[in-house]
């Protein structure tokens, strides 16, 4: 019996109690097992008669648990043995029962209790319910569009699965080998001793042994890795396939068309939103000090280093033009990367889609490029800092925006410009202090690494390398050239250069043919790696090498970037914003913001307009004009050339001749011509007045300049039509052949025409002999002024002609040599020396004096004419020849004004209506037209407030794309 507290126990409690526990405490008997409590209760009833005995069934358990503490009585024979038995087995079957009982019961709690804590999980969770909308119909809808139960079968099993496995317990065991073969020490005394085995023979045998035993362990470590690397390899070929089978499954998805799918409106992607965004901000001139630091991957590196390359392996396409040694890349290409159904590139202003599965179209793709580029640069440039923006898409394509730079060069070469050099810095730096910005270095490691000159500027541009990713291109080259291959190991461990970077990578970008397609270098490059001893001793590690994963650290980082970035952008043009809105405020208040497209068109309705005002001109008003510019142009001419030579004629006859034959060779070669320029001249006067009319009223000065060149821009290209020109001709030829005066109206009409006209000519005469002669004796004393010699000379030749023409009424219209001869003998005796032609010149002019005079005296005589002109002067001294000329002239300047007027209402303002638009539009599509056009603080004030508007509206929406995406 044991003491337990207060309480005695008997042995049969201890007994219950786990031998190896050992009880070297005291424990209350309340606190020990109920059975416990039943046994000890049973073994010490004698002593306690007055307590009940606990029921038959703990008994019964106790009994058949322990061994009995007494002997058992003895069971032989009679009846008491056998109802014994029988008792025996009813307690049994009760004890099953209700073990059976404490099962079910154990079951039935526990199912509540598991119930219970499930609810209270479920209760946890969110309901998702109302977040179904994010996700699209389609995901919805795959389970009608693709045999999932199909796919589920085409997945490899467990089975297969784990036969892909390493063997882990062979990997231990190498693995413990090698860890006790590098730890352990040779401690203690040798077990063969000294006196036991010869001395040389003692050393040959350590010797041999350890030899065996280097080679077996070097053997074992070669083992080791080679296990691993094929485990490696195993593992990245079943991604592979993986990845393969899940991209032609997305690709199926995105395809599915034929239930509506792609029917409705499509979102954006998130990164098409943000493409869209730089797209914008290379743009805008930023002012206010809001510059552009959103990320972007920057891809810079020496030329030929294989930037490009590298590039296409991203994009899994050979977009880029490409030659041997010589500089392609000549301006930046900026490159969205994007995941679509369909392989394809795109231009950012253009709608064509290039299928980049077809070499037709990577060809016309290249081509283009290389074009664009070309036309970027700019006379005597090579680069140029004009940014081509390019979107490609496809199944698998990591999501991200880089930009290809030229390569930097260290010596300029023929045909190059001076400046090529600085210019690709400029350009590489201007790109790279964008502090977001993460910069991908491209190093040849086919060449010595001395020979680089982008790792100083790199590391000028990112001293701490905290987004720098550095790629050394060419591994296989380097392989087989260099003599230490531990020269690339220190090279991806940043040991070589003194720049620093996130990380580093090693890829093969080709065999060094532009025929070979993406697939067949993604084949090579793995083939080199497995077989490269670059990862098989160690050097390399396998999250370093190929393109794959280059692409899939560069997209985390691009990620990463943005995600820290965009919203301090969006509040820093939220800022800018505010300080524009704040200008506009204070200086125009009054004035819509207006940017430079919207006051085009507001100018272009303006102008169309006035276009329009020229077909409301009366018909009077146009031919009014016309005959008059028309008579000021040719008044001369008919004067000079027709009028006074026919008037030094004889008689009628030869006049009428000579003025014959004078109208039609004028009318043959200038004059169609002089009517059309006159016509052309009057249109554009008409223009110009009613575009000045029009800015009297309430037209904006903004538009000064554009309406200007507007309206030089479509005269210049307004072209009459040359057979207008044969058809007026004819008409002008017909007009001057007529000589018959219909009525008395007419012949006065004429008479006063011709009285306008030798009086308007006379008074310009009498100007320009008082020019020629100076001041008179009035105007001396008056305005106190003197002749100039050459004019005192002319005043003595004047006088001296005048008496000439006095003492022959007359003369002809020229002077005879002796008649020059005698008048500059005579100045020359009243000591005035005196030139030849200027005794002509001056007698010119008087004589058209004199014979316009005598022409105004007949012309006044001609006005009772009429009568005799119906009768042809016959019987009568007074002949008017001269007014019928003034007739037909008057009439072809009637007849010519209308035909004209008819040409420009009918055909010429419509045509000049549509060239000014043409000249509208052609300055609609030229922006450098438009800001050379349209100019001032306040236009520029309202672009930057559309641009700033524009940036921050798509950055929320990218910023909100971005939240969702998370």
């Amino acid at each position: 019996m044991l003491r337990a507290g207060s309480v005695v126990t008997c042995i049969a409690c201890s007994n219950l109690l786990p031998s190896r526990m050992g009880v070297k405490f005291r424990v209350p008997l309340q606190k020990l097992h109920p059975l416990s409590r039943a046994i000890h209760h049973r073994y010490t009833a004698n002593n306690n008669p007055q307590r009940p005995p606990h029921c038959s069934a703990a008994r019964h358990y106790t009994s058949l648990s322990r061994l009995p503490m007494r002997p058992p009585k003895s069971r032989s024979g009679g009846h008491g043995y056998q109802q014994h038995r029988s008792f025996w087995v009813a307690r049994l079957a009760a004890r099953l029962l209700k073990l059976r009982y404490i099962l079910l019961g154990s079951a039935v709690g526990g199912g509540y209790t598991a119930k219970k804590t499930y609810d209270e999980w479920k209760d946890m969770f969110p309901d998702m319910s109302q977040y179904t909308w994010i996700v699209p119909d389609f995901v919805w809808e795959l389970s009608e569009n693709i045999d999932l139960d199909k796919l589920a079968s085409a997945l490899p099993e467990l089975e297969d699965l784990a036969k892909l496995l390493p063997d882990m317990e062979k990997i231990g065991e190498n693995f413990t080998f090698l860890k006790s073969l590098l730890s352990s020490e040779t401690t203690g005394e040798s077990t063969l001793r000294a006196t036991d085995i010869p001395p040389t023979s003692a050393a040959m045998s350590d010797s041999s042994e350890k030899q065996f035993k280097k080679s077996s362990d070097k053997e074992k470590v070669d083992q080791l890795q080679e296990e691993l690397l094929r485990t490696q390899l195993k593992y990245q070929r079943m991604l592979e396939r993986l990845e393969k089978e899940n991209k032609e499954l997305r690709k199926v998805v995105l395809q599915k068309d034929d239930k509506g799918i792609h029917q409705r409106k499509v979102k954006k992607s998130l990164i098409d939103l943000y493409s869209e965004v730089l797209d914008i901000l290379s743009d805008y001139d930023s002012n206010y000090n809001t510059q552009d630091h959103l990320p972007r991957v920057v891809v810079v590196g020496d030329q030929s280093a294989g930037k490009t390359s590298v590039l296409e392996m991203i994009a899994q396409a050979r977009i880029f033009p490409r030659g041997s040694g010589e500089m392609m890349t000549r301006s930046p290409v900026k490159v969205t990367l994007s995941e679509g159904p369909h392989h394809v590139a795109m231009f950012k202003d253009s709608t064509r889609e290039f299928d980049l599965g077809k070499e037709a179209d990577l060809a016309a793709l290249r081509h283009e490029i290389e074009i664009r580029m070309r036309k970027s640069v700019k006379e005597g440039q090579t680069v140029s800092p004009e940014t081509i923006s390019l979107s490609v898409k496809g199944p698998g394509i990591q999501r991200m925006v880089l930009v290809d730079l030229p390569g930097v060069i260290s010596t300029v070469t023929t045909g190059m410009a001076a400046d090529t050099k600085e210019t690709i810095f400029s350009i590489s730096k201007a790109y790279m202090q964008n502090p977001n910005a993460i910069i991908l270095c491209i190093q040849d490691g086919s060449v010595d690494a001395e020979r680089s000159i982008v790792t100083d500027l790199v590391s000028q541009m990112d001293p701490q390398g905290k987004r720098t990713i550095f790629v050394l291109t060419k591994v296989d080259l380097a392989e087989k050239n260099l003599a230490s291959p531990s020269r690339i190991q220190q090279i991806v461990e940043g040991k070589l250069f003194p720049m620093k970077a996130l990380g580093y990578f090693a890829v093969v970008t080709g065999k060094g043919s532009s025929n070979e397609s993406i697939d067949s270098i993604k084949d090579y490059e793995e083939d080199f790696f497995q077989s490269s001893r670059l990862l098989r001793d160690g050097m390399l590690k396998a999250h370093q090498v190929t393109t794959k994963n280059l692409s899939l650290a560069v997209s985390d980082c691009f990620w990463k970037m943005v995600r820290e970035s965009v919203e301090q952008q969006a509040d820093a043009f939220k800022a800018s914003r505010f300080n524009l809105e704040t200008e506009w405020k204070n200086n125009y208040p009054r004035l819509r913001e207006l940017d430079r497209n919207e006051l085009f068109e507001k100018a272009k309705n303006e102008i169309l307009d006035e276009v329009i005002s020229l077909s409301q001109v009366t018909p009077k008003h146009w031919e009014s004009i016309l005959q008059k510019k028309l008579w000021e142009r040719v008044s001369t001419h008919v004067i000079e050339n027709i009028y006074l030579p026919a008037a030094q004629t004889t008689n009628s006859g030869t006049f009428n001749t000579t003025v014959d034959i004078k109208l039609k060779q004028w009318t043959d070669k200038q004059l169609p011509h002089k009517a059309l320029e006159v016509a052309w001249e009057t249109l554009q006067e008409e223009f110009a007045r009613f575009m000045a009319e029009y800015k009297e009223k309430d037209q904006d000065d903004i538009f000064e300049k554009l309406k200007e060149a507007v309206k030089d821009e479509s005269i210049k290209r307004h072209k009459w039509n040359e057979r207008a020109m044969d058809s007026l001709r004819v008409i002008q030829h017909n007009a001057l052949e007529d000589r018959s005066i219909t009525d008395k109206s007419q012949w006065d009409a004429a008479i006063q025409f011709m009285e306008e006209t030798l009086q308007s000519r006379l008074k310009d005469t009498d100007s320009v002999i008082a020019d020629m002669v100076g001041p008179d004796w009035k105007q001396r004393w008056m305005s106190w002024t003197n002749r100039t010699p050459e004019q005192h000379i002319r005043n003595e030749t004047k006088n001296e002609l005048e008496r000439l023409l006095k003492l022959h009424e007359d003369h002809t219209a020229y002077l005879a040599n002796d008649e020059v001869t005698t008048v500059r003998k005579n100045l020359e005796g009243r000591g005035v020396e005196v030139d030849p032609v200027l005794i002509k010149d001056t007698w010119h002019q008087l004589y058209r004096r004199h014979f316009l005079q005598k022409a105004l005296l007949h012309c006044n005589l001609c006005r009772r004419g009429f009568y005799y002109y119906q009768r042809h002067f016959v019987d009568s001294e007074l002949e008017c020849n001269d007014v019928v000329l003034f007739w037909r002239i008057q009439r072809m300047l009637a007849i010519t004004a209308n035909t004209l007027r008819q040409q420009l209402t009918n055909k010429e303002v419509r045509r000049l209506e549509k060239n000014v638009k043409e000249v509208l539009e052609d300055f609609g599509e030229d922006t450098e037209k438009k800001v050379q056009l349209i100019t001032g603080r306040r236009v520029q004030l309202a672009e930057d407030l559309k641009k700033v508007r524009e940036i921050q509206e798509k950055l929320e929406a990218f910023i909100e794309a971005l939240h969702k995406e998370k």
